[in-house]
């Protein structure tokens, strides 16, 4: 078992190491391309993911007429339902915040000095020395800013990640035989039944979140478990305005729920 994510700067390398890793191990690559297309398998339409990235810029750009809660919900049904296939390689988009408690997963942080990245932003898009300097610069505070805003982390935290790799040591292919090394210690190659089936109804239960959202049911009083495989519980009040009806059918519309049960209750309006 292989749950790998792996988090960069621009001109660090990284999606060479991605795809050469997933070549060697046999996993998936869930790059931008991959997540849409399980996105759009989850029923989130392909247009509301077009510009689907981690730049805060980018992300409030796309969710002019969506709340910044919705790319959340989306990302983290997304990343949660890799984990649970429990043999994947996943490539940004927060994902060693998301899984930070799922101890199955090796969290690999890739590093580059400023001037290798700037070299390889010269010669990969062809740029001149300070303007790749300055988009190092913008990506990097970019992505910061993204991390506190989502998670209220700091994307150097060293505490996040089980290996921080220098790619201008050990280059493209020590860094693959670092984390092939890594992923063969017994702690990240044995993952227990148990925690497989936790992440699987963490996924559920953000995949109903999200349907939910998606479709302008707020649920600020209410809270989505799922128990047991299939089964989500619902517990809460829901705006009087709001059908109930609409959400079991909106939530049993949903891939893998096969029963919804739970009692809600409507929220008295008050005259002011």
């Amino acid at each position: 078992m292989s749950l790998i994510t792996l988090t960069s700067g621009i001109g660090c390398g990284v999606i060479d190491i991605a795809r050469l890793l997933g070549e060697k191990l046999g996993l998936a690559l869930y790059d931008d391309d991959r997540l849409q297309e399980e996105a759009v398998a989850m029923g989130i339409s392909s247009d509301e993911l077009q510009s689907l990235d981690e730049k805060i810029p980018g992300l409030f750009n796309r969710l002019l007429r969506m709340k910044p809660d919705t790319y959340l919900e989306v990302m983290e049904a997304l990343i949660y339902k890799i984990a649970g296939k429990d043999e994947a390689i996943i490539l940004g988009h927060g994902a060693p915040f998301l899984l930070r408690d799922f101890g199955c997963a090796l969290h690999v942080r890739v590093y580059s000095s400023e001037s290798s990245r700037v070299d390889t932003l010269v010669n990969e898009q062809r740029l001149t020395p300070d303007a790749a300097r300055k988009l190092i610069q913008k990506s990097d505070d970019d992505r910061k800013g993204f991390m506190h805003f989502a998670f209220h982390m700091d994307w150097d935290d060293p505490a996040l990640y089980d290996v921080i790799i220098n790619r201008d040591k050990l280059g493209t292919e020590g860094a693959i035989d670092l984390i092939v090394a890594a992923t063969d210690t017994e702690s990240i190659s044995t993952c227990s039944l148990g925690a497989l089936e936790t992440m699987e109804r963490m996924a559920l239960a953000k995949q109903v979140e999200a349907a939910v959202i998606k479709n302008f049911i707020h649920p600020e009083h209410f809270h989505v478990e799922v128990p047991e495989a299939g089964v989500v519980y619902l517990t809460g009040m829901i705006n009087p305005l709001e059908s109930k009806d609409k959400l079991v059918d909106i939530i049993k519309a949903v891939p893998g729920v096969r029963e919804v049960k739970g009692q809600l209750t409507s929220e008295k309006i008050h005259d002011v």
